[in-house]
C-alpha cells in the first residue's frame, strides 16, 4: 500500500489522514475546502468515469494535505478513459483548426482513435500542431485574436487540464474566480457586491492587464509551474503546445511569450500564472502594507480592489505597477483606474462641490453608487450599454437574414437569444435595462418583418401579441448577492 501510494500520486509517499474524504481548510484564505467543486467532471458519463474521478480525488487529497510538494507522476492519468471524458467535454459545433477535423468526423471511429493517441502520448510520438488563427470582434471595435487548436490537441488539453485542476484548486485563492471549476462569473459579481455592501469601502482600484494572453513570459510560467508539477512528460507536453505557435495565411509564427487565447489549456496557465504573480502577493501586501480594510476579487486578469484609506490604494496600484513589470506584463493605462466609491462617496464628493460618483465596469455589469428608497447606501449593477448595444446588433444582423422564414421560426430563435440574455442579466436593480433590451429587440423584430416586402403593413398591437407570446418577459432571475454569498460561504471571511 505504501508503495502503491507512492505510484500514483507521485510525491514523498506519507500516511494519507484517517477520513481522507474529509478536505481540510485552505491554510491561506481559512475557508473549509471547497467541497464538490471539483470532484464531479462536467461530462458526458462514461464507464470509467468512476475509476478517473478517484484517481484524481487522491491527487487532490494529497494536494491539500502537502502543499510543498511536487507530483512527480502525473502522466500515467492520461489514459483512455480521461482522454474519452475530455473528448465528451468539447464543444460538438467548434470550429475545426489546422488539422480540418471537426468533433463528428472523430466520433465516428472514437475507441481506436483515442488508444491511438493514448499510445502516442506514453511512447512520445505525440506532436503539437499550431493554432489557426481567427479574430473575433469586441464593443470596442477592435478586433480579437483566438488560437482555434487542433482536435486532438484540444483533447489532450483538456485531459491535462483536469489532472492540474487536482493539484491547483488546493493552491488557488479565495479571491480567485476565472475559469475555475464551480466558480462562476455571478460568484465573483456577489464577492464584489457583498465586499462592497458589508465591508468599508470607499475606494476602487479597477485594474486590467494589457494584452495579458500575449505577454506571459514562457520562461516564468514553467518555472511557476515546477513548483508543484515535477513530473517531466507533463511538462513538456504543455512546452510543446507553447512553442506549437500559431498559422496565419498558410504561415507559422512562433513566439517566445503569450499563449492562445482560445486553447483549453490557456485559462489554467494563466491562473497558474496570475496566482504567484498576482494573487500571493496581493494577500501578503495586504496583510503587511495595508493600513486599513481591503477586499480582492479577481475574473482571469480583471482584478477589482477594494480600499478603506486612500493612500492604501494609491499604494497598492503602484506596487502593482511594479510587481507586473517584473514579470513581463503591463497594467492597462485606460482601462485601470483609481476612484472615490462606497456608501461615503456621494456626500463627501458633494462636500468637494463635484458631481456623482464614478462608476466602474466588471464582468459584463457597471456598478453605481445608488440610494434606497430610505435613502441608505446600495449598490445598482446594470448591463453595460456597449455589451447591450453590442447583443442589439447581432440580434438585428440575425433578424435581417432571417426576415423571410415563418414567423413561428423566428419567434423561437429570439426566445433562445433573450432567454440566454436574462440568464446572465437578470440580476436585481438591472430590470429597467432588461426592459429596455426587450423593448429594442421587439422594435427590431417589427422592423425587420415590415421589410420583407413593400405592402406589408405589421402593426405595433400584433408584434406586441407575438412578443407575448414567444419572448419571456423581464424579471429577476438571481437572488440578491448577499444571500447568494451566504449560501456559498457559509462564514462571513472578510479575507475572502
Amino acid at each position: 500500500m505504501h508503495e502503491r501510494q507512492k505510484s500514483d500520486l507521485g510525491v514523498v509517499a506519507l500516511k494519507l489522514a484517517n477520513k481522507p474524504g474529509q478536505p481540510g481548510a485552505e491554510s491561506v484564505e481559512r475557508r473549509p475546502g471547497a467541497k464538490g467543486n471539483t470532484v464531479g467532471l462536467r461530462t458526458r458519463r462514461t464507464q470509467g468515469r468512476a475509476g478517473v474521478s478517484q484517481r484524481l480525488d487522491r491527487v487532490r487529497q494529497a494536494a491539500r494535505q502537502r502543499k510543498k510538494e511536487r507530483f512527480t507522476a502525473l502522466f500515467h492519468h492520461l489514459d483512455v478513459d480521461l482522454l474519452r471524458e475530455s473528448f465528451f467535454w468539447l464543444q460538438r459545433k467548434a470550429a475545426p483548426g489546422v488539422d480540418g477535423i471537426e468533433w463528428r468526423d472523430y466520433e465516428e471511429d472514437l475507441e481506436n482513435r483515442l488508444i491511438d493517441l493514448r499510445d502516442r502520448l506514453h511512447r512520445g510520438a505525440y506532436r503539437a500542431l499550431p493554432s489557426r488563427r481567427q479574430y473575433i470582434a469586441k464593443p470596442d471595435g477592435t478586433r480579437r485574436p483566438l488560437g482555434i487548436a487542433a482536435l486532438e490537441d484540444k483533447i489532450v488539453q483538456r485531459a491535462v487540464v483536469e489532472v492540474l485542476n487536482a493539484v491547483y484548486e488546493a493552491d488557488f485563492l479565495g479571491f480567485s474566480y476565472g475559469f475555475r471549476p464551480g466558480r462562476r462569473q455571478h460568484d465573483a459579481l456577489d464577492a464584489l457586491a457583498v465586499g462592497i455592501m458589508r465591508t468599508k469601502v470607499n475606494y476602487i482600484v479597477d485594474a486590467d492587464v494589457e494584452k495579458f494572453f500575449d505577454r506571459i513570459s514562457h520562461e516564468w510560467l514553467m518555472r511557476f509551474l515546477e513548483h508543484r508539477i515535477g513530473d517531466p512528460r507533463i511538462l513538456r507536453l504543455i512546452r510543446k503546445w507553447l512553442k506549437a505557435g500559431v498559422m496565419e495565411g498558410g504561415a507559422v509564427t512562433q513566439a517566445e511569450t503569450g499563449t492562445p487565447q482560445g486553447a483549453v489549456i490557456s485559462p489554467l496557465l494563466a491562473n497558474v500564472y496570475l496566482h504567484y504573480v498576482f494573487d500571493l502577493w496581493a494577500l501578503q501586501w495586504r496583510h503587511r502594507h495595508a493600513q486599513g480594510n481591503m477586499i480582492i476579487v479577481r475574473y482571469a486578469d480583471d482584478s477589482v480592489v477594494g480600499c478603506e484609506r486612500l493612500d492604501d490604494a494609491e499604494r497598492f496600484l503602484a506596487a502593482m505597477r511594479e510587481r507586473m513589470e517584473r514579470f513581463g506584463l503591463s497594467v492597462h493605462a485606460q482601462k485601470t483606474r483609481l476612484i472615490e466609491f462606497g456608501r461615503h462617496a456621494a456626500r463627501r464628493r458633494a462636500e468637494r462641490g463635484l458631481g456623482k460618483p464614478e462608476t466602474f465596469n466588471f464582468l459584463g455589469f457597471t456598478h453605481i453608487c445608488g440610494r434606497t428608497r430610505n435613502g441608505a447606501f446600495a449598490l445598482q449593477r446594470l448591463t453595460r450599454r456597449d455589451r447591450m448595444q453590442a447583443a442589439l446588433c447581432r440580434i438585428k444582423v440575425q433578424l435581417h437574414r432571417n426576415r423571410h422564414h415563418a414567423i413561428p421560426e423566428q419567434g423561437a430563435q429570439l426566445r433562445q437569444v433573450v432567454q440566454g440574455y436574462f440568464a446572465y442579466h437578470a440580476v436585481p436593480t438591472n430590470a429597467r435595462r432588461m426592459s429596455s433590451f426587450r423593448h429594442h429587440v421587439v422594435r427590431a423584430w417589427l422592423w425587420a418583418l415590415r421589410r420583407r416586402s413593400q405592402k406589408d403593413s405589421f402593426s405595433w398591437d400584433r408584434i406586441k401579441r407575438l412578443a407575448d407570446h414567444w419572448l419571456p418577459s423581464p424579471r429577476v432571475l438571481h437572488p440578491w448577492p448577499e444571500r447568494r454569498f451566504a449560501v456559498t460561504h457559509p462564514r462571513w471571511e472578510p479575507g475572502a
